[in-house]
C-alpha cells in the first residue's frame, strides 16, 4: 500500500508543479488554486507512504520519478523541450532509483 501511496503523491506533484508553471507567479486563480489542492494532496499521501517506506528511499524515488514525469509533461504543454544534458541527466537519476530499488537493503 505504501507505494501507491507514494505513486498518488507523484502524480500529485507533477499536476502541482505543472500547475504552478500555469499560475503565472502566482496571478491566475485556477492554476493557483489547483496547485495548491494538488500539494495537499501530495503531501498527505507521501506522509502516509512514509509509515513504511525509509524518508531516504522514498524520497529519492519521488523526486527521481518527479523530475522525469515533470518533464514530460512541461514538454507537452508548455513546449520544454529538455537537451542532451537534461536527458543524460535524468538518465542518471533514473539509475539512481533502480540501484535503490534493486540493490538497497533499505528498501
Amino acid at each position: 500500500m505504501a507505494y501507491l501511496y507514494l505513486t498518488l503523491a507523484i502524480v500529485a506533484e507533477v499536476i502541482a508543479t505543472n500547475a504552478l508553471k500555469a499560475t503565472d507567479g502566482l496571478t491566475q486563480l485556477k492554476p493557483t488554486l489547483l496547485c495548491v489542492a494538488a500539494y495537499v494532496v501530495c503531501f498527505g499521501f507521501f506522509a502516509l507512504s512514509l509509515r513504511t517506506i525509509p524518508v531516504g528511499v522514498a524520497y529519492a524515488i519521488w523526486s527521481g520519478v518527479g523530475i522525469i514525469f515533470i518533464t514530460l509533461v512541461a514538454s507537452v504543454l508548455f513546449n520544454q523541450q529538455p537537451d542532451i544534458a537534461a536527458m543524460a541527466g535524468m538518465g542518471l537519476i533514473i539509475a539512481g532509483v533502480v540501484v535503490i530499488q534493486v540493490f538497497s537493503r533499505t528498501v
